[in-house]
């Protein structure tokens, strides 16, 4: 269901990210995101000529990590395009900090690790989330192959979210050989409060 009809209302701010995944020649992945903001108009800043027009972009951040099919970092690359103050170009470089991670547990507490407050720049800081996410979604069925033929295979999305929990209906009827509450089904055994 589409979100209500709103009051009446302005566009004043847009914020677009993009995310893609490729599968490269040499096995590896690239998992590549855009981020570009814009305002509707006009926006004083004193590093870009005293003013940025209406629809010109305040920020435009690329980030591209190269990814095995276990998440490992091979590779990383980032750039701002545009960007508001001179000194938001000190930080991409630092961004070569997520080689050799692993895309998982722990990951957005280890970004604010390494970026968070004066260590990065926020809207760069954005990415590498969405990124991680648009990885999962393209590693996942080629990692299911090869699980699969490995006799290992269980899907990533158990005990992700509420409606996944291993112990609940849904991974009951879609996945009965990783359920894990009782045998006849009352509901979760955990709490449903989040």
């Amino acid at each position: 269901m589409p979100l209500s009809t709103p009051a009446p209302r302005e566009l004043s701010h847009h914020r677009s990210i993009h995310c893609r995944g490729f599968e490269r020649k040499d096995g590896l992945w690239d998992i590549e995101g855009h981020l570009v903001d814009t305002k509707t108009f006009p926006v004083p800043f004193v590093h870009r000529g005293g003013m940025i027009a209406a629809g010109d972009p305040i920020h435009e951040m690329w980030l591209r990590l190269t990814l095995d099919l276990d998440f490992l970092i091979h590779d990383v690359e980032a750039a701002t395009d545009w960007h508001p103050h001179k000194t938001c170009n000190e930080v991409p470089p630092r961004f070569q900090q997520l080689r050799g991670l692993v895309i998982g547990r722990g990951w957005k507490k280890k970004l604010n690790e390494l970026f968070g407050g004066t260590l990065g720049y926020t809207h760069l800081v954005d990415l590498p989330g969405a990124v991680a996410a648009t990885a999962y979604q393209t590693l996942s069925p080629i990692r299911k192959q090869r699980d699969l033929a490995a006799g290992n295979y269980r899907p990533p999305v158990i005990d992700t979210c509420h409606a996944l929990a291993a112990d609940g209906e849904v991974v009951r009827m879609l996945w009965p050989e990783h359920y894990t509450g009782p045998k006849h089904y009352t509901g979760p055994k955990h709490d449903a409060g989040g």
